[in-house]
């Protein structure tokens, strides 16, 4: 059963070209599902032994540990697809995760910032000019580890505030394209085309889209380019040790590389605290905003599928429901017999 699932996660790689979060979660899904048939003083049975109840116990026993139904429903996606895969190659007659029910999970209509409230926030970025509000700036224990080895000129960085200008290039172009923080990790030099104010985005599955960028992000990129130079002479030359993919990446931290999708998170956190705003709001709330705002201003419900890299129109519908819900809100406010 271990060289199946190995097999299996190679499969992911080479022939459906699964993204690298996915093969990650499915293989300690399936390692999870492994050390569970194994307890102390048993051996793992064989593939062939494992049936329907085997696996609706395992389900059990994760409610028992308390594991969100989300959590629970990937898992048991993730031993469908496997046992699926076996079938497939002959290994199995038939899939025995077939009868178990998926996990009646909520509907979800995310929360959406309204086009106002993410015209004040990212404006009320701009305003800032090159520095943060007064005893705002980064504290050294909020730094990362990659960020606590950058060098000499970081502290000058620091008491200047200029990483605000990479911060607001980066909160606008998550906006203004509706990217994930995945693909904004991942965005190289030669990923934008400036002039058209075109990137050049790989999504999931390794597919690649373009996506136009409006003129605010590429006023912030433009006073980010400086900056960005700063930071790559900062590293002392580790970046031009490495021709990729930090020294060709769009966004870097202090120590001149590519800036990680956590870091991403937490200076997302970090404005909403600088503008006093009591705002549940992480990276992909931006793109949900970047869909909804364009739903709501009247945009073609298959373009914005294309704009986001959805693969189904059915992923993109949601932003229907989300703006419905807006404007139930507002009929509800203002509406005299609502």
């Amino acid at each position: 059963m271990k060289q199946a699932i190995e097999s299996y996660l190679e499969y992911l790689v080479s022939v459906k070209n699964s993204s690298s979060h996915t093969i990650s979660n499915y293989g300690k899904d399936l390692r999870q599902f492994v050390a569970y048939l194994t307890p102390p003083g048993m051996s793992l049975p064989s593939l062939s032994a494992i049936n329907h109840g085997i696996i609706r116990e395992f389900v059990a026993h994760l409610h028992e540990q308390g594991l969100k139904k989300t959590s629970i429903a990937r898992k048991l996606a993730a031993l469908r697809s496997f046992f699926k895969y076996c079938v497939r190659e002959g290994k199995l007659k038939e899939s025995p995760a077939r009868l178990v029910p998926t996990p009646k999970l909520p509907k979800r209509i995310p929360s959406i910032l309204s086009a106002e409230e993410m015209n004040s926030f990212l404006n009320h970025l701009a305003e800032m000019g090159g520095s943060l509000p007064k005893g705002k700036n980064k504290s050294k224990t909020e730094r990362s580890a990659a960020e606590a080895r950058a060098l000499p000129t970081e502290p000058k960085l620091r008491e200047e505030g200029l990483l605000l200008r990479r911060d607001r290039a980066l909160l606008e172009l998550l906006y203004a394209a509706g990217l994930r923080v995945s693909e904004l990790t991942g965005l190289d030099l030669v990923d934008i085309e400036q002039k058209e104010r075109m990137l050049r985005v790989t999504g999931k599955g390794n597919k690649e889209r373009i996506v136009p960028y409006g003129h605010k992000a590429q006023e912030a990129l433009d006073k980010y380019w400086p900056l960005r130079e700063q930071l790559l002479q900062s590293s002392g030359g580790y970046a031009s040790r490495t021709a990729t993919p930090h020294s060709e990446a769009v966004f870097l931290n202090y120590a001149g590389r590519r800036l990680t999708q956590r870091s991403v998170g937490r200076i997302v956190k970090k404005y909403v605290r600088l503008v006093n705003m009591n705002w549940d709001l992480h990276p992909h709330s931006m793109r949900h905003a970047f869909a909804t705002h364009l739903l709501a201003d009247g945009a073609d419900l298959r373009a914005i599928q294309e704009l986001l890299g959805h693969q189904s129109l059915s992923t993109t519908q949601k932003y229907t429901h989300a703006s419905i819900r807006q404007l139930m809100d507002i009929y509800d406010k203002s509406h005299p017999h609502a």
